[in-house]
């Protein structure tokens, strides 16, 4: 059975549907990227999958022993969230708070998690300092490795590198690719298509027309043609 599967989704906002009969499936390993035009719907997919918006209709089925609970999110930063005023090591490890269930404090497999994502991120040596004193790329460290805290099945990121110069654009592709060849299926929202068709091995391409198929499927289809300029 797939990790997550959307069936016949029909997503909007406002009393304003803006996709409809939308359908598509990730597996394990799986590294999906979402394309299409700016307002198309891409962000309140992402809302969909995690529970925080219901669709007009149609549904989203996870496999696998998944729930909305074990998916790990790196969302778009807001400039207030950027000056959040809090430890590196206190944000990633509210990464856990959906293991803690009832519990006010957390454990010690939970810390050890924490850690580990830390180091896994290369920001171990940051973990006393305050989140709003770092650059844009730690900063992303610090949010993937609190995303870390929450799965290790699956990842959403919703344009994960805006605002970052190539250079720490470069690097932080690097860490999720790697991410992804340990296993963890990626759902990423990407305005830079020579990205995803870099990376991804699916394509969900969400516009006027819907498209959803292997990266190599996508490159041959009247979608992928049109929206890489090279549509009649």
């Amino acid at each position: 059975m797939a990790l997550l599967k959307a069936e016949n989704l029909s997503l909007g906002y406002d009393n304003q549907s803006i996709v409809t009969n939308l359908s598509f499936e990730v597996n394990i390993g799986d590294y999906l990227c979402i394309v299409g035009e700016n307002g198309s719907g891409k962000t309140t997919l992402m809302k969909t999958i995690l529970g925080l918006q219901k669709p007009y209709s149609g549904s989203i089925v996870f496999g696998d022993g998944l729930t909305k609970k074990d998916i790990g999110y790196l969302p778009q930063q807001t400039l207030v969230q950027r000056d959040f005023p809090a430890a590196v090591r206190e944000i990633v490890i509210s990464g856990c708070q959906a293991k803690c269930g009832m519990r006010p404090f957390y454990n010690k497999a939970e810390k050890e998690l924490a850690a580990q994502n830390m180091e896994k991120m290369g920001i171990t040596h940051l973990k006393d300092r305050c989140y709003r004193e770092l650059s844009g790329g730690q900063q992303q460290r610090v949010l993937l490795a609190r995303a870390l805290c929450a799965t290790g099945k699956i990842l959403l990121l919703d344009e994960p590198v805006a605002g970052l110069d190539p250079k720490v654009t470069a690097e932080m592709y690097s860490l999720i690719e790697g991410l992804n060849k340990e296993g963890i299926s990626i759902i990423m929202i990407s305005h830079d298509v020579s990205v995803a068709l870099k990376y991804a091995s699916h394509i969900l391409h969400i516009g006027d027309t819907l498209f959803f198929g292997t990266k190599d499927e996508y490159l041959e289809s009247n979608s992928g043609r049109n929206f890489l300029g090279e549509g009649v």
